[in-house]
């Protein structure tokens, strides 16, 4: 008994010391870690991802190029891969020169969409750039500028694209017009209707030309903003058209859902375009424009390439109806 007693002891003892040696060995695993663990291949910060303010302070007269900015905006030319999401698709994209318009062109060509791209025609050297990158993606490209402030332009512009495209499947309206004004009493009324007629008559005559040659499946993509649910003081007219967006795309989705067509929105927070150059941000603002994000910085287009590719995509059929945010941080819409 002595004996076995021992045994019975030295076992324990044994298998004891080994479980507190795991335990040990898993414990200092741990406490390593943080000094041992690299990040994963790929990964990016986003608090890295695009410049920083301070910014220059800069001018351009309206529409504003992005070619001459400083620094110039990132549209995703040399960084978006497509993987065929759009094989075949046709999508006519209005402001797309420049901006979210542009990133979302490129992102569509590189996704296997023939695209038409609209614009002002003082926008032409942005809008050439556009043209290149989307035939080197190996997909049709069609320039259809005009000024959107008229409604047979707006109808000229569908039909055209239609024509040329030899049909039409997404749509996304997402020209704007954006001034800055400290005061309601420094906007006149004509600049208040170029707002308008800009930011809220222009999609509503395209999405009327446009359905007819819309089959189930198609998609329409307006862009919106954090404007419209945080307006800022010097945006008047500007933000309302943003909020005007927000309720179109909801109130749109439900009406053209029974005929398979789905309707999103797109909700930017500060993004670096030539918006903000042309008269659509003091130069205070301009300086610091992005700073109060929780990221540090502005957005660059690119980095909302990738939406308006899930929100046209066929892969995003149950998705109608709903306003994708992508605003640093802040928590809109």
């Amino acid at each position: 008994m002595p004996i076995e007693d021992d045994r019975n002891l030295s076992r324990r003892t044994v298998v004891g010391g080994a479980t507190l040696g795991v335990a040990a060995a898993t414990s200092n695993a741990f406490a390593r870690a943080p000094e041992t663990t690299q990040p994963a291949t790929g990964l990016k910060d986003p608090r890295s991802a695009g410049p920083k303010p301070p910014f220059q302070r800069q001018s351009q007269p309206w529409p504003g190029l992005a070619g001459k900015m400083t620094p110039k905006p990132d549209h995703g030319e040399a960084s978006y891969r497509g993987s065929g999401r759009l094989a075949g698709r046709k999508a006519l994209v209005t402001g797309g020169d420049s901006g979210m318009g542009r990133a979302a062109a490129i992102a569509f060509a590189r996704e296997g969409a023939d695209v038409a791209i609209n614009y002002l025609p003082d926008e032409e050297p942005d809008a050439r750039e556009v043209i290149a990158a989307i035939r080197d993606a190996g997909r049709k490209a069609v320039a259809i500028p005009g000024d959107l402030r008229s409604e047979a332009f707006c109808k000229k512009l569908v039909d055209t694209a239609v024509r040329e495209l030899g049909g039409l499947d997404i749509v996304v309206n997402n020209a704007a017009r954006q001034q800055t004004h400290a005061s309601i009493l420094d906007i006149t009324t004509e600049q208040f209707d170029w707002t308008m007629k800009t930011n809220i008559y222009a999609p509503f005559w395209i999405i009327k030309a446009a359905l007819p040659h819309l089959a189930p499946g198609s998609a329409i993509i307006g862009t919106t903003s954090e404007q419209a649910t945080d307006p800022s003081e010097d945006l008047y007219d500007y933000a309302q058209t943003k909020a005007a967006t927000t309720n179109y795309v909801r109130s749109l989705a439900k009406q053209l859902a029974p005929k398979g067509i789905r309707v999103n929105g797109v909700a930017p927070g500060p993004i670096w375009t030539p918006l903000q150059v042309s008269g659509g941000a003091t130069m205070d603002k301009l300086e610091k424009f992005g700073g109060d994000t929780p990221l540090g910085r502005p957005g660059q287009p690119a980095e909302l390439a990738g939406i308006y590719v899930r929100l046209a995509e066929n892969d995003g059929s149950y998705t109608t109806g709903h306003v994708y945010g992508s605003a640093g941080g802040k928590g809109l819409p």
